[in-house]
């Protein structure tokens, strides 16, 4: 490979404006290539403004006639297993948004055929790569909290709030609803810090009507709220609670918070995306702690500035667009491991791990039943 990594996108959403044609743009490493879209006038006129030389109106003319060494995939979900093999098949490396699939045989596939042709992979799941995120991390792996007991993760957002038909809704272009567009960001988070999951039982809520497809055309509604309960191999266990009709008060109107119990510790996180970016502890000095009259209250624990290196602070937005366009994160990250011979992270097969959670908890709720990663596992032929 030379110099430069010669990119290929699919996607001109408001998210691959916002997120990755601005951190690969800036890459030394970087030359995107061309852009595909469903509306070739709008494609176009996105590749102009973003000085892309090429638009393409499908996948296969673009494959057919640019030279490329990666694709990064910002489609749809129904899109990500199909688009995905066909640059396998040409020998890309490959960067999928999540959910990876539609389903966790379609991840499977995915990252089999990506390992045995050895080429990068990323699933990237956004809120890893943040300071608030990074730092309870360190936090977790050094022992702060102690042996894991159980974590509550919640992401409260408004989107669905109006009920319009959105894509990520509809259970024939998204596989799942709220439980792989939020939940499977949440997934990844739980088993980064708790380590793997064995059962999951689920509970899915539907309490927004939503309105016809453009195309009139039946569709099978997906859940818009969703709480899900995991079991850890190490015993631990945690909740997910996942709403998209949640009003929030701050500018963007989301929180996302998080509480983690463990043998000698608490972590209380939180972020409402706005101006409040916050990471509190108590460390437990024994079974007296418990029992004394003044129990150990949680104090502030300073994110770190080495997390913010490159970047500063400022507000929580603002160190999100610095996170993703400046440092070598997520797009970047994917870039600089196919320039560097290196690994990128999360990987497919992180992806395909968490692609097994989302299904184990559709087929949950479904069901009614808790059901285990190994029985979806043996599912998957």
């Amino acid at each position: 490979m030379g110099d430069r990594v010669r990119i290929g996108v699919v996607g001109t959403s408001w998210w691959a404006d916002s997120m990755y044609l601005p951190a690969l743009t800036r890459h030394p490493r970087a030359e995107v290539r061309a852009i595909v879209g469903g509306r070739l006038e709008h494609t176009r006129e996105f590749a102009a403004r973003w000085g892309v030389p090429a638009a393409y109106g499908s996948l296969d003319e673009m494959l057919g006639a640019e030279a490329l060494d990666a694709l990064v995939i910002l489609a749809p979900n129904v899109n990500h297993h199909p688009y995905t093999m066909a640059a396998l098949g040409r020998g890309l490396h490959v960067l999928c948004e999540k959910p990876l699939g539609m389903s966790s045989t379609q991840a499977r596939e995915m990252t089999e055929t990506a390992e045995r042709l050895g080429v990068v992979t990323m699933c990237p799941f956004t809120y890893s790569f943040m300071p608030f995120a990074r730092y309870t991390k360190e936090l977790v792996d050094g022992g702060y909290i102690g042996r894991p007991y159980h974590l509550n993760m919640r992401y409260f957002a408004d989107y669905g709030r109006d009920g319009s038909y959105i894509w990520r809704f509809d259970l024939g272009e998204a596989g799942a609803g709220i439980s792989g567009d939020l939940g499977s960001h949440w997934a990844y988070i739980a088993t980064w810090l708790f380590g793997e999951v064995a059962a999951v039982t689920a509970v899915f809520g539907r309490v927004v009507p939503r309105g016809p497809r453009p195309d009139g055309a039946p569709f099978e509604v997906a859940e818009d709220s969703a709480s899900i309960l995991l079991e850890f191999v190490n015993g631990a266990t945690g909740n997910l609670h996942l709403s998209s009709v949640a009003y929030e008060p701050s500018r963007f109107g989301q929180l996302h918070a998080w509480e983690l119990h463990g043998s000698e510790g608490t972590l209380h996180v939180t972020c409402d995306w706005d101006d409040t970016e916050r990471v509190e502890g108590v460390r437990i000095q024994g079974p007296e702690a418990d029992r004394a009259s003044e129990r150990p209250r949680l104090a502030e624990l300073p994110i770190p500035d080495r997390m913010y290196e490159g970047i500063g602070r400022g507000s929580v937005h603002e160190t999100y667009k610095g996170t993703f366009r400046e440092r070598d994160t997520m797009a970047r990250g994917f870039v600089t491991a196919i320039a560097e011979g290196g690994v990128a992270v999360p990987s497919f097969r992180d992806g395909w791990r968490v692609q097994r959670i989302v299904d184990a908890a559709g087929r949950s709720a479904r069901e009614g039943r808790r059901v285990t990663i190994a029985e979806i596992a043996a599912g998957e032929g």
